[in-house]
């Protein structure tokens, strides 16, 4: 589909399980390929131990049955502390990240190496990048999921990726893990400005599994090792070309079992391009998910946006999708219109983006008149969580409920309820939330997504424990 010459797709006779010992990486992947560089003058090499001085290479794309992982591999030879404990002592990577430093051409693999490209507003091409690659695997549950991942991603660049960004914050103070939460607040910023409507969740807990997600363009959340929530749904399906990340230390431990872990699960979802980590990277050395975004909706590639936003190579991050993919290409080319499903989406995009550019009033404005026009609960939707982002929440819960007239039955009628019972805790008005849930409940309560009002009465008023069974008196 990319048109790759075909002395570029290159067989390698290395082991299929996701786990790989290093020296069967060194013998059956590495070396080979260092061969081959050489041979088809691919870089320049210069002597034994010493970087690539130019390399024509710049994307890498691993597909199915690729190993995914390398083991720690105590005493390699050649190698040493790369820094301080407990960083530095530490030779386990991802593949993927490996490969990205094959061109430094060195047996010192312990600890980190510091990504050239982190934070770069440059393509590729045009970075100077030197020996360093941007490896990025087509892989998932199935081969199904990869040519999938593959059409869709093709699918979403000729028609546009439209949607909702769904985003999980945990609403975290602990130092060491602020971090994770100002990153999603900044995507979810980013997300508005260019004119998507975003859906918060807040709180320990993440979107519950009866949670009504639709419409499903973006998704970032942390933090538990199993995948939960609404993607545990057998019905749940992402909108073609989606991009989805969970922050977890393992969340790519596997990407082959569709309920194990989180990278698995999301493309098997429907999702089309993923992050993850193969074994701890700590925080601080995971993708920042606010540059990756911000790129993504500046236009840059998957494989660009996600090695901008990672600090570190030779470390623990994979990419999962088609690293040329670009899902706002269409979206941010103003001179081609969507296709006739998707002009509602781009109308609340205008009005979101007048938001932003002319002032509050004209966006609201904007908006309205859209939202009147298309008869869209999805634009009162976004234009409510954009009130409720200025701190109008008298307006966000009047747009809440023009969403809901329009939207009528439903789990996107029921995804409103949802936050307007939150919006309603949120400014402390906890006895009105209650009985405006309770309500909701008798009213909707036979709808099949009605499940999630539950789970929220249960969260934020949970039943009463059982009184304890009498305690026998030993005779």
């Amino acid at each position: 589909q990319r048109q790759i010459p075909g002395d570029r797709v290159i067989g390698l006779a290395c082991p299929v399980a996701e786990e790989i010992a290093r020296e069967l990486y060194e013998k059956t992947i590495a070396q080979p390929l260092r061969q081959l560089f050489d041979e088809r003058d691919w870089w320049d090499a210069g002597p034994a131990g010493t970087p690539a001085t130019r390399n024509s290479i710049r994307y890498v794309a691993l597909i199915r049955a690729m190993p995914l992982r390398i083991a720690p591999s105590p005493g390699f030879p050649g190698d040493g502390p790369g820094g301080p404990a407990p960083l530095g002592n530490r030779n386990e990577a991802s593949v993927d990240s490996e490969l990205a430093v094959l061109g430094l051409r060195t047996s010192q693999i312990s600890g980190a190496v510091k990504n050239p490209y982190f934070r770069s507003y440059k393509p590729a091409t045009e970075a100077g990048l030197g020996p360093f690659m941007l490896v990025s695997r087509l892989d998932g549950p199935t081969g199904g999921d990869v040519k999938r991942m593959i059409d869709d991603s093709l699918a979403a660049e000729k028609n546009g990726l439209w949607g909702f960004a769904y985003i999980d914050i945990r609403n975290i103070e602990q130092a060491g893990y602020k971090e994770g939460d100002d990153w999603l607040r900044a995507a979810a910023r980013e997300s508005m400005e260019a004119g998507i409507p975003v859906v918060m969740g807040y709180g320990g807990s993440l979107f519950p599994q009866s949670y009504p997600m639709t419409d499903a363009a973006f998704y970032y959340g942390w933090y538990t090792e199993q995948v939960t929530g609404p993607f545990l749904d057998p019905g749940f399906r992402f909108v073609p070309g989606a991009v989805a990340c969970h922050i977890h230390s393992f969340s790519a431990s596997t990407i082959r079992q569709p309920r194990a872990h989180w990278v698995g699960p999301l493309v098997a979802a429907g999702a089309a391009a993923v992050l993850g980590n193969v074994y701890e990277p700590y925080l601080g050395l995971t993708a920042n998910l606010d540059i990756f975004q911000e790129r993504l909706l500046a236009g840059f590639t998957f494989a660009e946006a996600s090695y901008m936003a990672t600090p570190a190579l030779s470390w623990m991050t994979v990419s999962v999708g088609d690293p040329l993919y670009r899902p706002m290409r269409l979206v941010n080319d103003i001179s081609v219109a969507p296709p006739p499903q998707f002009a509602a989406w781009q109308a609340y995009r205008n009005g979101a983006q007048t938001w932003f550019d002319d002032g509050i009033p004209a966006g609201e404005k904007a908006l309205r008149t859209a939202g009147q026009e298309w008869k869209s609960g999805m634009i009162y939707e976004g234009l409510a969580s954009l009130m409720a982002s200025a701190n109008r929440l008298d307006d966000a819960l009047e747009a809440s409920q023009q969403a809901r007239r329009f939207y009528g039955e439903g789990p996107d009628n029921i995804r409103v309820l949802y936050r307007e019972t939150n919006l309603l805790f949120g400014r402390g008005e906890d006895r009105r939330a209650l009985r405006f849930l309770g309500q909701a409940l008798r009213e909707h309560r036979r709808e099949p997504h009605a499940q999630a009002l539950v789970d929220l009465r249960n969260e934020l008023d949970p039943p009463p424990s059982p009184p304890l069974p009498p305690t026998p008196v030993q005779r």
